[in-house]
């Protein structure tokens, strides 16, 4: 995109690397101007007057390259952004891991003068723990070489890029003050400090029950706050990038849908250290099924995200408790996909996966069951049983 002479957003929740990223991809370019807003000093010179960019943009000689690190601390510098991009004296780079204020505050994000982009934590191919790739549409490739971080590793610890390179107990620490820092700094900056220490409980709660449709009642009750404050709070987990909500699949079949989405914390080593678990291999022997599905479930959004494809990722569930982890909507195709932490599964084990098959079969030509184990299997004409590292 540099190379390209294209203005860039990217957005990504904390720690994810686009800092790193950024300042890496222009470290070969002169011409540039760099804005890092966790910096009090610059954000109050920008906070009082957005404009002021204008001024030191343009006594460049030539068009840089400027880079606001945190754009969403001051939302009024788009405007201005505009306006050096219409008027051909800048281009931009923006990261931001936080939509709440921009959308608070109408900000304009630069429709059809940016690309925008997502960035996650370290994906299994960045990991090289990829083996090969059997799902049509999500096909990837190893980038790198298999490294000693393992994915048992990363089911207690996560992906985050820091995490890889540390051992414990600096690991932990690490999880651990993230965790605060997410409480203090972008949770104050969201105005509810005078319900932090709900927050606080309600976090932890929602961590525990990551990947399942929460039950609102429960957590009112728990965090001693409303169901109104409970929503309200998830919607701040969802603009601060630390969960994926997942929709159900409701488009029409003879078997009534269950409609309360469901909601993944963006990182397992994060979603550990807020449910306040043990984080060590002790962990996936008492929440290896959760842990399993939560890393399947993250990967599959992240390689949607990563292939820039526009597919809708869903899971099912009936009334009568039949349902399939992951169904991905391709557009022209649905692809339901089971996830089992096991080694081996029969077709006793997938009747909901089965039943989806047999409801949607117009569309639904082909479902997975991903495992544990170490080799594919035929479980049905139309089911594939999936190491992991196959997907």
């Amino acid at each position: 995109m540099i190379k390209k002479n294209n203005s860039i957003l990217l957005f990504g929740p904390r720690q994810v690397g686009k800092t790193t990223l950024v300042s890496n991809a222009l470290s070969s370019i002169s011409n540039k101007a760099e804005y890092y807003l966790q910096n009090p000093m610059i954000r109050r010179e920008l906070e009082v007057n957005p404009s002021k960019i204008i001024d030191q943009v343009s006594a460049y000689e030539k068009a840089p390259y400027v880079f606001i690190d945190e754009a969403q601390k001051v939302p009024e510098i788009f405007d201005a952004a505009q306006f050096l991009i219409d008027d051909r004296k800048a281009r931009f780079i923006f990261t931001g891991s936080s939509a709440r204020k921009l959308r608070r505050a109408g900000t304009n994000l630069l429709p059809g003068r940016v690309v925008r982009y997502f960035l996650d934590p370290l994906s299994w191919g960045e990991l090289g723990l990829i083996k090969q790739s059997n799902v049509r549409g999500l096909e990837v490739d190893n980038i790198n070489p298999p490294a000693s971080f393992t994915f048992k590793d990363s089911l207690v610890f996560g992906s985050l890029p820091a995490i890889a390179s540390l051992k414990q107990p600096e690991r932990g620490l690490f999880l651990k003050s993230y965790a605060d820092i997410y409480l203090e700094e972008e949770i104050r900056a969201e105005a509810i400090s005078r319900k932090i220490g709900a927050f606080g409980k309600f976090l932890e709660l929602a961590a525990a029950e990551s990947g399942t449709a929460p039950n609102l009642t429960k957590l009112s009750q728990e965090a001693l706050v409303s169901q109104p404050a409970i929503k309200e709070f998830y919607r701040i987990l969802e603009d601060t990038l630390i969960v994926e909500r997942v929709e159900p699949y409701v488009k029409s079949a003879r078997k009534r849908i269950l409609s309360s989405p469901r909601y993944y914390f963006f990182d397992l080593g994060v979603r550990n250290a807020l449910a306040r678990l043990p984080l060590s291999p002790d962990l996936i022997n008492a929440q290896k099924g959760v842990l399993f599905e939560h890393a399947v479930m993250l990967e599959i959004i992240r390689r949607t995200r990563l292939l820039h494809k526009d597919y809708r990722v869903h899971f099912w569930r009936t009334q009568h408790g039949l349902e399939v982890d992951c169904v991905i909507d391709m557009g022209d195709e649905i692809v339901p996909i089971e996830i089992k932490a096991s080694r081996s599964v029969s077709l006793s084990d997938i009747r909901g996966l089965r039943t989806f098959l047999e409801d949607y079969k117009k569309n639904a030509k082909r479902g997975y069951v991903i495992t544990m184990g170490e080799r594919k299997e035929k479980l049905a004409e139309n089911i594939i049983a999936l190491p992991w590292n196959e997907i």
